[in-house]
């Protein structure tokens, strides 16, 4: 069981259900937004890029003091604020849409702002469940949980968007999409938990840089947080341009269907939650370190496989290697984030939690560029050999000081 009382298990439930809309409408309006853009309001095809972009944009100017700001707050209160940010937000271009006085700028405008309310939410959620769940077991099973939903909204969030628009119609489906933001308010406001009170502290002049550097400082020293942030930074900065251009790498170099290209796309949605689940059974037979070198080994595997398999096997062997990846991912993302909140003072969460995302999407944005240039250098296949080979020195980053002797230890 993962909690021992009714009110803990009440309460992880109701941050479950939350945290779970609030990403599943995050990603629904990847789809719903650009389509909302062309069709509503005759933005050209680079508009509509823009729009994806400002959603994740606020993660590298405000990633950082994101971290400070919240360790100063009740974690719960900013996940409210941020939920009832983008309720409004969406409300409004709901309102703006229905009385026909939405126009370009004011969609960007109003994209911009719930992107930054989706920084500040992130942070504050990742460190808000230790103050919920003390046990590091039952911590870990409630972060694979948690997980679980991430990695299920950014596969199903898209796919359920494209009928959702089609049967309601974008009125309607951004209307569907306000409702899920207040249900998240709800459930989150119903919490009983409270975090304990913290010692209050003078916001001096230059408490933000401060308290950014010290955030900082604690990750870069730590013996067993610095791999992982390592590892997982130089992961993703490959994995970006692999991803960045495998959709016109299957229609142009293997030649797909856009149905076989839409199943290559979904086969994370088999292989994410298999990975969630089994990290915990993982990391109590062999501990976090061994886990997380065995889960980046298979996953690294699986993406260097992609571009093997899909040159002698097509759709078949390109949804083979996903889905290996996909596990190895799944396995290493809960182990991680157990690792870096059993590892992180209290009153530091929030600033290691906000080094984390700020260069895993700095590493999302340098990935995409290098694709693109890459591939007008060389073409698609290079891009997507460069991008897969390159993930292989995760490895090496990750196995290292702190990891290197808790895993390799006999």
């Amino acid at each position: 069981m993962l909690l021992r009382t009714g009110s803990v298990r009440r309460d992880f439930g109701l941050l479950w259900a939350g945290q779970s809309l609030s990403l599943f409408g995050d990603q629904f309006m990847k789809l719903a937004l650009p389509l909302l853009a062309v069709t509503a309001l005759d933005a050209s095809p680079a508009q509509a890029a823009l729009l994806p972009f400002a959603l994740f944009f606020p993660f590298l100017p405000l990633g950082l003091p994101a971290g400070a700001i919240v360790d100063r707050l009740p974690r719960r209160t900013v996940m409210l604020v941020c939920d009832g940010v983008q309720a409004v937000a969406f409300g409004a271009v709901w309102a703006l849409l229905a009385a026909g006085l939405l126009t370009f700028p004011l969609l960007l405008g109003l994209v911009l702002l719930s992107g930054c309310a989706v920084v500040f939410f992130q942070v504050a959620y990742t460190s808000y469940l230790p103050s919920l769940i003390h046990d590091p077991e039952r911590l870990h099973t409630g972060n694979a949980r948690l997980a679980l939903s991430e990695s299920t909204a950014q596969a199903a969030g898209p796919m359920v968007a494209g009928p959702l628009i089609h049967a309601l119609g974008l009125i309607g489906a951004i209307a569907a999409n306000v409702a899920s933001f207040a249900v998240s308010v709800l459930s989150l406001a119903l919490i009983k938990h409270r975090e304990p009170a913290r010692q209050a502290t003078a916001r001096e002049r230059g408490w933000l840089r401060r308290d950014i550097a010290e955030g900082l400082r604690f990750v870069t020293r730590h013996p067993v947080l610095e791999p992982i942030i390592a590892c997982g930074t130089t992961y993703v900065l490959f994995l970006s341009m692999v991803e960045t251009s495998l959709v016109l790498y299957c229609r142009d170099v293997l030649h797909l269907s856009p149905q076989w290209i839409g199943v290559v796309l979904g086969a994370a949605a088999a292989g994410y939650p298999i990975g969630n689940l089994a990290s915990a059974r993982l990391m109590r037979r062999f501990g976090a370190p061994r886990t997380l070198v065995g889960a980046a080994t298979v996953s690294v595997a699986g993406i260097l496989s992609m571009p093997i398999l899909g040159a002698h096997a097509g759709a078949v062997g390109l949804v083979a290697g996903s889905i290996a990846h996909c596990v190895g991912e799944g396995a290493f993302n809960p182990t991680s984030l157990t690792l870096r909140q059993t590892s992180t003072p209290g009153e530091l969460l929030g600033r290691v939690s906000s080094v984390h995302r700020f260069l895993i999407w700095g590493a999302m944005s340098v990935g995409a560029l290098l694709a693109a240039g890459v591939t007008a250098l060389a073409g698609l296949s290079a891009a997507v050999w460069i991008g897969a080979c390159g993930t292989v020195l995760c490895l090496p980053a990750l196995a290292r000081r702190g990891i290197r002797a808790a895993a390799f230890s006999r």
